[in-house]
């Protein structure tokens, strides 16, 4: 047998090194999202086909080709499937508040929170303005989940209101002020929320122009009419 020639890439000494730790986790983590992206979206069709509380787990992971065993590795139930969705963009808002410089306004730290949220949905993936739109409609169809939007609201603005309380150096526990700037805000972006899903606008630059429209009239309305 002919000896392998030493350029040949082929030969033993050339054999392909195993990827990196970080490239393998890279992988991981990719596979693990498009296997979660996957889920939502499945679910979400079953929702707004057949109805929420009509639709089983077991038919979301049937049309996924997943287990069950998978699905609660991402979801510890059914409902997570839609308030998880809307729970990770409440993360990244409260994050971008607690990174805002400390001497900013309570109002202005909020907004510019919401931008950068707001950014984040821009520059990801296109599709989540679509699941975006999508989530919506089956929390609005399905009263269970109204319930659990209200306390995912709720829950996402005391975080809020508390680091409020940190940044200014209040006590929440005795100082109404923080509870009350988040909620006025939150109310603001509600509005502002809203009447673009009226409008059925979807893109991230005409949100933020509307939710900064209505915090400006929040100033204005107070002073106006208070």
């Amino acid at each position: 047998m002919s000896a392998v020639p030493a350029g040949d890439p082929s030969g033993p000494s050339h054999e392909r090194a195993p990827a990196p730790p970080r490239a393998l986790a890279g992988l991981r983590e990719r596979k693990k999202q498009r296997t979660r992206t996957a889920l939502v979206d499945a679910a979400l069709d079953l929702f707004l086909s057949q109805g929420y509380e009509a639709t089983t787990i077991d038919e979301i992971v049937a049309a996924v080709e997943v287990s069950q065993r998978t699905f609660f590795r991402y979801f510890a139930t059914k409902e997570d499937v839609v308030t998880g969705f809307l729970a990770e963009h409440d993360a990244i808002l409260k994050e971008a508040l607690a990174e805002r410089p400390s001497g900013e306004r309570p109002f202005t730290a909020l907004l510019e929170s919401m931008r950068a949220v707001l950014r984040t949905i821009a520059e990801g993936d296109p599709a989540d303005s679509v699941r975006f739109r999508r989530v919506r409609k089956v929390i609005e169809r399905t009263p269970s989940l109204m319930a659990a939007q209200m306390a995912r609201h709720s829950a996402s603005a005391e975080a809020l209101a508390s680091e409020i309380a940190r940044r200014e150096d209040v006590d929440l526990d005795h100082d109404l002020r923080p509870r009350i700037v988040v909620a006025f805000f939150l109310s603001a972006s509600k509005v502002a929320f809203e009447e673009c899903a009226r409008k059925d606008i979807w893109d991230a630059g005409t949100v933020a122009s509307r939710v900064d429209e209505a915090i400006a009239q929040v100033a204005r309305t107070m002073r106006d009419w208070v």
